[in-house]
């Protein structure tokens, strides 16, 4: 079963929780040890992190923005998609996560969510999302 979320973003850097997205994409009835949850994008990525306070994601845009400035002299520049920085941001994230699956739901940590990362928006992406068996 491959399932496709679409996320839209409204800013350049964007951190968004998609936990509920992807609880509904799996559906009810879950078979499989572990859920996969992929970005096919070389501009965004995936992280699980404290979801209970939504300045966590706040504080990861910020913080990707300082440790990789778009002021920096790089050398893949196209014109009108000035996104290097976006990559290099994206590596430092996950293109894809696995959580186990316990009696078919996501074995999240109390705290925990999954969020797509946003680092050259605003777009509509995919998150696509499987099970493991």
């Amino acid at each position: 079963m491959l399932r496709e979320i679409e996320v839209r973003t409204e800013r350049k850097t964007q951190v968004l929780e998609v936990t509920a997205e992807v609880r509904a994409a799996l559906g009810d009835a879950v078979e499989g040890a572990a859920a996969l949850v992929y970005v096919p994008h070389t501009t965004a990525g995936l992280i699980v992190q404290e979801h209970a306070d939504p300045a966590v994601g706040r504080d990861f845009e910020r913080g990707l923005e300082r440790v990789v400035g778009d002021e920096w002299g790089w050398e893949h520049v196209e014109e009108g998609e000035e996104n290097a920085p976006s990559h290099i941001r994206a590596a430092l994230t996950a293109t894809s996560v696995v959580i186990p699956l316990r009696d078919g739901q996501l074995a999240l940590g109390t705290w925990q969510g999954i969020f797509f990362c946003e680092f050259d928006g605003p777009r509509t992406r995919k998150v696509l999302v499987s099970t493991l068996l």
